[in-house]
């Protein structure tokens, strides 16, 4: 989750090589866009908690994101971390790890083309990842986009409350032509249990900390 973030400052290159360290066989990470357009990896909007800097990612070029310090809030050892383009992941990654690239809503618009969508899906390409890379949003609208873009490529729906809760995994993964469904495992109740289970639909449980809830789960 975000990398090995509880030993390294989360979706950095550090918590991402301390990941494939432990043997881990999937990283999960975050994508926003930089003003300039750049898919970074980066959770959330504002800098303020995991940066040295202020404001929102969206309104710094790649240039000034890169001169921030993404790494002395977690640990002093970790000073100069720089917030890692996705690009540069995917460098790291192809041959030797799995991700899950979970776009952020704050990067997705209503057009699909010149996109978070596009430019993520075509990096993913570019470094020859598609058969190890899945995409996951809790904005319903990149699930459309990366479908619209490639009907082959995988595309999780996070469960989102703030969208249509009413509908079950099953028809949510209709809907939008998804492949798999992610909730937290606060959500993961017996309708929605069921409902994986009769239509056979892979899913993913967050967040699980501990042994015993991972073997209940």
């Amino acid at each position: 989750h975000r990398g090995a973030s509880a030993y390294y400052p989360e979706n950095t290159m550090a918590a991402f090589r301390g990941a494939v360290a432990m043997s881990a066989e999937m990283i999960e990470l975050d994508v926003l866009l930089s003003k300039d357009g750049v898919p970074v990896v980066f959770h959330d909007a504002h800098l303020e908690d995991h940066t040295n800097g202020s404001g929102l990612v969206s309104d710094r070029t790649l240039k000034e994101l890169k001169e921030l310090d993404a790494g002395s809030w977690f640990d002093k050892r970790f000073a100069g971390e720089q917030i890692p383009t996705l690009e540069e992941v995917l460098q790291f990654a192809s041959g030797t790890i799995a991700l899950n690239i979970e776009i952020k809503t704050e990067a997705v618009t209503e057009e699909h083309r010149g996109g978070v969508a596009e430019k993520s899906l075509a990096l993913v390409r570019k470094y020859d990842m598609g058969n190890h890379v899945f995409f996951s949003s809790f904005d319903y609208r990149a699930v459309a986009h990366l479908k619209e873009l490639d009907s082959n490529v995988p595309v999780a729906i996070l469960y989102n409350n703030r969208w249509p809760n009413h509908k079950l995994p099953h028809e949510l993964i209709n809907e939008y032509e998804a492949d798999a469904f992610n909730c937290s495992y606060r959500e993961l109740t017996k309708k929605r249990l069921a409902s994986l289970r009769n239509y056979n639909i892979p899913s993913f449980v967050y967040t699980v900390d501990s042994k015993s809830r991972m073997r209940k789960l």
